[in-house]
């Protein structure tokens, strides 16, 4: 069975080699003697090591075209520089291979066990009987890609600066010793980060739950509640009127002005907001301008800040999102503008709870031939509505919540970049030798037999 890595050996960019000379992120020890390699960024290697190139590791070979090999029902696993994107029912290689990207992505190297098939965009290697694949696999995630990438539109590497990149060239039974405790390192790093990726999921979930809850059914548990009518919304507060959505607001969407008018656009300072730009929770700036004059000749209204923009079109998650404007702007005919009644809803209020709705929200939209909103569908949406009083205790109390789930969101973020800055550094510091871990073994509860059969 093939196995195949690197989404989760390799979780962040290529990196080079850290620090100069032993400098060693770690608490490992250095070696006891050292030699200069002669090359700056290298630095000093074990005086027994040897000084090479990954050509004295493994001989680089190209990709073929899998047309006549495709197929759904193919068991070998089709790999280009992005990855594994098509099944063969033929192999070009069956072994042990490091598969480094030739055109495209060029700097998320892979190790692969088993039978597969690379395209022309991804070189294979056979690996030398002298030299262990995984050590390879390690030594080339220390490549500057950037350095030796030609300046073409499409980042592309050639077999040549691949295989004289120089590299300290330790002993199979070093190399294999190093691969395993990296191997068990960043395994172990790995599902640190794993932790911190799933707590920020976790943490997004809770937001989602707390937003829903107190628009739709409030701050008070002990509120008497009633049926909505509304299958998707469930019981609200008694007190809570039910009304659209356009009683309480003005809902209008915009228009592009034409391109091949260059009046419309060249140096305009109107900001003007395109459906992408919904990703946002909020909208602080505008990633295109129109001018006065495409203001005055063509069917744009400025839109006041406050105003909450929702997503009109798209199969993609786009359809039903709400963010806030928080400037003046003009908008194009995939989004509509909530501009809400002052008197009657606060905006803050109307935004989180458009926000939560996300997902009834885009199956109005679901039509024939496209999935698509539009403002008469908007406008009939029920808003279950608190007093003007009310909806300001919801909202602050919300954002409050949304700040203590930020600040634990930027905590979780800030640890997977260490995590990810400490492996990088650790693979490094290992293939040139800046630590010795010849005499490292894993924990008594993480030995395998596996491992015990390779152990040095």
């Amino acid at each position: 069975m093939t196995n195949l890595s690197g989404a989760n050996l390799n979780s962040d960019a290529a990196v080079g080699p850290q620090g100069e000379g032993r400098d060693c992120p770690s608490n490992f020890p250095a070696y006891s003697a050292y030699k200069n390699s002669g090359m700056e960024w290298l630095g000093e290697v074990p005086v027994h090591w040897a000084l090479g190139s990954l050509k004295h590791l493994a001989w680089i070979r190209n990709g073929r075209d899998y047309k006549d090999v495709e197929s759904p029902d193919g068991e070998y696993p089709v790999i280009g520089s992005g990855g594994q994107f098509a099944n063969a029912i033929q192999y070009l290689y069956d072994g042990e291979s490091v598969l480094l990207g030739r055109k495209g992505t060029i700097d998320k190297p892979l190790y692969i066990h088993g039978r597969f098939w690379t395209v022309d965009t991804m070189f294979y290697t056979e690996v030398s009987s002298d030299a262990s694949a995984k050590f390879l696999y390690y030594n080339a995630l220390t490549i500057p890609f950037q350095y030796y990438s030609t300046s073409t539109a499409l980042p592309s590497m050639t077999q040549g600066d691949l295989l004289n990149h120089p590299c300290a060239i330790p002993t199979l039974k070093e190399q294999t010793q190093i691969a395993r405790f990296l191997d068990h390192e960043t395994a172990r790093i790995d599902e640190l980060i794993e932790e911190q990726q799933r707590l920020i999921e976790l943490l997004k979930e809770k937001r989602q739950a707390v937003i829903s809850h107190a628009v739709t059914k409030g701050l008070d548990p002990t509120v008497l509640m009633k049926d909505s009518g509304v299958e998707w919304l469930g019981e609200v507060p008694m007190h809570w009127p039910l009304p659209k959505l356009g009683h309480l607001a003005r809902v209008l969407n915009g228009s592009t002005p034409s391109r091949e008018n260059m009046d419309y656009w060249s140096e305009g300072n109107i900001p003007w907001i395109a459906s992408g730009s919904l990703n946002d929770y909020r909208i602080d700036l505008a990633s295109e301008y129109i001018t006065e004059k495409a203001l005055k000749e063509c069917s744009v209204e400025m839109i006041p800040r406050g105003a909450i923009l929702v997503g009109l079109v798209g199969q993609g998650k786009t359809r039903g999102l709400a963010a806030l404007l928080n400037i003046d702007a003009t908008i194009n005919q995939n989004v509509c503008a909530v501009i809400p009644d002052k008197e009657k809803v606060l905006s803050g209020f109307l935004h989180l709870y458009l926000h939560c709705v996300y997902e009834p929200l885009r199956d109005f939209g679901r039509g024939a031939n496209q999935a698509a909103l539009n403002c008469e569908l908007v406008s009939a949406l029920r808003i279950p509505l608190p007093c003007m009083e009310e909806q300001g205790r919801i909202v602050r109390h919300i954002e409050s919540k949304l700040n203590e789930f930020d600040a634990l969101e930027d905590y979780a973020l800030r640890s997977i970049g260490l995590m990810q800055e400490r492996r990088s550094a650790l693979i490094s510091a290992a293939v040139t030798g800046k630590i010795d871990v010849r005499g490292w073994q894993p924990p008594a509860s993480a030995t395998s037999p596996e491992l015990a059969q390779e152990a040095v």
